[in-house]
């Protein structure tokens, strides 16, 4: 089962992600630890995903339950060479499923549907958007688990310590190699499991 491709869970799947019976489940809903919401007409319960994330953080439960399959990637970068060759290298080198987007917009509407465990962002997109771009995710309840790593030929170090306190979970410097970039992807995806 992977999280980022459905909104909102049963209590068997929560069971499953959590590594508990269907009845704990039951009893975090009625006792409004974990929020979620009652079919019309039954009494099957559903709890939206963001929810449940919150739900896991604050008490501890550990995340690898929530996540399987290859590791989605999303390339933010306003150059059109970058975003190329970044792309074709990581799909003949890795099983990462790979999307790109040259703009903030286009970043935000490819997020919804694609639900990336990991963005590579320019911060310099189109002036200072990329900045925006990490907020905006970090704001949105289902986009809180991606991994946001920023990318810049213009940054020192601290800078980059500044930017993890702006939400980024790491920073690339440009130009970087393709080892870099895999194990900076590899390692912000471990950060969560």
């Amino acid at each position: 089962m992977n999280l980022f491709e459905k909104d909102v869970l049963t209590t068997g799947e929560v069971a499953k992600i959590c590594n508990v019976a269907s009845r704990t489940v039951s009893k975090w809903f009625d006792s409004g630890q974990l929020r979620g919401y009652r079919i019309p007409g039954s009494k099957d319960r559903r709890i939206p995903i963001g929810s449940l994330v919150k739900f896991m953080k604050n008490h501890g439960i550990p995340m690898d339950g929530l996540m399987s399959g290859s590791t989605r990637v999303i390339i933010v970068d306003d150059d059109e060479d970058v975003v190329s060759t970044l792309s074709a290298i990581l799909g003949e080198q890795t099983n990462f499923e790979v999307r790109t987007s040259t703009n903030a917009f286009e970043a935000g509407v490819e997020c919804e549907r694609f639900r990336p465990h990991v963005m590579l962002l320019d911060i310099h997109l189109t002036g200072d958007q990329g900045r925006d771009v990490c907020e905006i995710l970090r704001d949105h309840d289902d986009l809180q688990m991606t991994k946001v790593i920023a990318m810049s030929s213009k940054l020192t170090d601290g800078q980059v310590a500044q930017l993890r306190h702006q939400g980024f979970d790491s920073a690339l410097r440009k130009p970087f190699s393709v080892r870099q970039v895999i194990e900076a992807i590899e390692g912000a995806n471990a950060l969560v499991y």
